[in-house]
């Protein structure tokens, strides 16, 4: 069977002006196209997802760039079976990515891009330290051999995590060469603006980020291990974007593995273990219920919407 849907994320940070124009725009342009996804526009810039019939999605980004005037958002493509959306958002932020009040506008100043190609050389080095920008839940799908896990719940989090650990604890010099990476390029784009703001010279980060790699770099070469964790109903992708076996708990929205379906405190559509332990006993019969929905709706071949992405 042929895929009937293509899966476009993009950013790029470039001054926007008139955002709040742009935003009605850009919402009646998606819906007109019978385009799904979600669309954030600051300021800093614009960083979306979005998904269609392919002929459909390819006139989406030519009216985005239409709209908003930039030409360089450089999209990442992947393939889905069905529509990996339920609705479009276009909306308005501080940030297209939150990481709060400190100085990080890669407008301004930002680290040395790495391509895929050559990423592989440069973590390898002995004096490179890898540090993984992205959530922990995230990492635990998967990362970069060797990498660091800030331990981080959200972003946010991250500079904190820089000051307090990398800095104060593990004792980090300004001239240390540093490698950063995440989903797509964006969170490590901007933490790279707030580590060179916080006086570190020798900044790199993968540029298209962890989906660039993964379809550009063979698995045989590769040195990625485990999955990449997408913010959409795939879950997580490996080498070629394919995607792996790894599904979402309704009880904390955390990614669960095969292996984490095994486990005892794995309930369908209740809890995993990751949270079987801190969800109250009203939380899960809340959630037993919603799956009995779930299965009532599956057998008269309906689909229960649950919450909206």
């Amino acid at each position: 069977m042929s895929t009937t849907f293509k899966i476009a994320a993009f950013y790029q940070f470039a001054p926007l002006n008139d955002i709040s124009v742009m935003q009605p725009k850009l919402l009646a342009a998606m819906k007109e196209l019978e385009i799904c996804g979600s669309i954030l526009l600051a300021h800093e810039g614009i960083n979306g997802t979005i998904a269609g019939p392919p002929e459909k999605l390819a006139a989406a980004l030519r009216e985005i760039s239409r709209i908003t005037g930039l030409v360089d958002f450089n999209p990442k493509f992947s393939d889905a079976a069905a529509q990996p959306f339920r609705r479009m958002k276009v909306r308005l932020k501080k940030e297209i990515v939150t990481i709060g009040p400190v100085k990080a506008n890669p407008n301004e100043k930002v680290g040395t891009y790495v391509e895929a190609a050559e990423w592989n050389e440069l973590i390898s080095a002995p004096d490179v330290i890898v540090i993984d920008t992205r959530n922990a839940y995230e990492f635990g799908v998967g990362t970069f051999k060797g990498a660091f896990d800030p331990g981080t719940e959200s972003f946010g989090e991250f500079p904190a995590w820089v000051r307090e650990k990398f800095v104060k604890g593990f004792g980090a010099k300004p001239n240390q060469r540093i490698a950063m990476f995440c989903t797509g390029g964006i969170r490590c784009e901007k933490a790279s603006s707030f580590m060179l703001n916080e006086g570190f010279e020798n900044v790199y980060h993968l540029k298209g980020g962890i989906l660039k790699y993964l379809e550009d770099v063979p698995a045989e070469q590769s040195l990625w291990e485990g999955g990449c964790f997408v913010f959409d109903e795939r879950v997580a992708v490996g080498h070629g974007l394919q995607v792996m076996d790894f599904s979402t708990c309704h009880g904390c929205l955390k990614p669960v593995s095969a292996e984490d379906r095994q486990s005892p405190k794995f309930e369908e559509g209740v809890c995993c273990p990751a949270c079987a332990d801190s969800l109250t006993e009203v939380q899960k019969a809340s959630n037993r219920e919603r799956q009995r929905q779930v299965d009532l709706a599956a057998k008269r071949g309906l689909k229960h919407l649950g919450p909206v992405a």
